[in-house]
């Protein structure tokens, strides 16, 4: 990643204006959301995990999946 990608907060900062916003401006509501946002995701890519190594995914889309990790 690029330095000045490294500098460049605003994307960041613009939102966590947003996500304070959408809970009224209560912090510990807001890092609350976010850790139940995040634990539903990492839920989601073991499921996603446990499906591809089921074979449960077309390899089409596994090479799709590797080319937009890189």
């Amino acid at each position: 990643m690029p330095a000045t990608a490294l500098l460049d907060n605003s994307h960041y900062e613009q939102a966590c204006d947003q996500a304070i916003a959408m809970c009224d401006g209560n912090l510990r509501s807001t890092i609350k959301a976010l850790i139940m946002a995040n634990e539903y995701l990492e839920a989601e890519l073991e499921e996603l995990r446990a499906a591809i190594s089921a074979g449960c995914i077309p390899e089409s889309s596994r090479s799709k999946m590797r080319s937009s990790a890189a």
